[in-house]
């Protein structure tokens, strides 16, 4: 009993720090930029006070980026400990398993033959469908590698050399539709692949966060199932629960996720892999305490990373998911040397 009281004052304590945390870098972020804005005019103008100028830096281009950059951390950190907890592999991640290629993908097949251009995209009805296509190609993307890495089970070693043939494959097939591209459009999807919040206006932040915001409650509220599929498939089947029909729904879960997120944010590398990893060194774990503190850890991991590539080199952007992919691959290249 006492054990248990340290632990769940050790996660509201992780869970408030992490909180603060969040909304300081929000607040910092808000002040910095090729245009920097002092506080008390950054202030002003979300009271509704401030200058044409600021109100356009800040409303129109500085506010739905952020709120794209916690959405997408949050989700993209829930699905790869969802991912890792259904596969019993601690390296699983929506870009590493070729989910995130697969979701990319579909999102070029739409640009190429549905929008002609990517700058068409936010002024036409396509900001609605490209959601959709990119949960498709990250559907298709698991299957392919479900079925491929099926051989009288899933081997965790086996899943992961799925994984990264499929997410070659997939961009092989990427890099071909791009070469058919006008040289601006190859230059965005480029940018856009490496990891980049591109879709930076209202209208794409009404459709992707709340699609988001649905599915993160219910990935936590599911978190007593990946509990209990971690003891294994005997002993939760032995519990009541319908094993394949709960890994189902979680994949799913964990694939629209990552979906939705590709198609705000392109190929966002390693955030999936590294959060998961710190927040069970905070937390422990348990599900029920580690799936919250994944969410917030990643939404401010992404929005640091976000802050960072817009402001290191300004005015030059450096593409955020370049800026977590330099930060989280020595840890990756830790993971696997310590993997058995």
């Amino acid at each position: 009993m006492h054990e248990t009281h340290i632990k769940r004052r050790k996660f509201v304590l992780t869970l408030s720090s992490l909180v603060i945390l969040t909304i300081l870098t929000f607040i910092i972020s808000l002040n910095l930029g090729v245009v920097r804005i002092a506080p008390m005019n950054v202030f002003n103008t979300l009271i509704g006070q401030g200058t044409i100028r600021d109100r356009l830096v800040l409303v129109d281009f500085r506010l739905p980026r952020m709120l794209l950059s916690l959405v997408i951390g949050a989700a993209l950190a829930v699905s790869g400990a969802i991912l890792q907890g259904v596969t019993k592999n601690e390296l699983a991640d929506p870009g590493i398993l070729g989910i995130n290629a697969g979701a990319g993908f579909t999102v070029i097949l739409f640009i190429y033959f549905f929008q002609g251009s990517m700058n068409e995209i936010a002024s036409t009805f396509g900001v609605f469908l490209m959601p959709f296509f990119a949960l498709f190609g990250a559907i298709v993307a698991a299957l392919l590698i479900y079925l491929i890495a099926w051989k009288k089970g899933i081997d965790p070693v086996r899943l992961i050399l799925v994984g990264i043939g499929v997410n070659s494959g997939f961009g092989a097939a990427i890099v071909i539709f791009q070469l058919k591209m006008n040289p601006q459009d190859f230059m965005q999807v480029a940018v856009w692949l490496s990891g980049d919040i591109w879709g930076a206006n209202w209208r794409f932040v009404s459709i992707i966060v709340p699609l988001i915001v649905l599915l993160l409650p219910y990935a936590i509220y599911k978190s007593h199932v990946l509990n209990v599929l971690n003891l294994g498939d005997q002993i939760a089947t032995g519990l009541g629960l319908k094993v394949e029909k709960e890994r189902r729904i979680l994949l799913i879960t964990a694939i629209a996720l990552a979906g939705f997120s590709v198609a705000a944010g392109g190929g966002i590398a390693f955030l999936g892999l590294v959060t998961p990893h710190i927040a069970r060194k905070l937390v422990g774990p348990k599900h029920q305490l580690l799936l919250p503190i994944t969410a917030i850890l990643g939404s401010f991991l992404l929005l640091a990373a976000d802050a960072i590539g817009k402001n290191v080199l300004a005015p030059t952007e450096i593409p955020v998911g370049i800026v977590t992919a330099v930060c989280s691959a020595p840890y990756f290249i830790y993971l696997l040397m310590k993997a058995k």
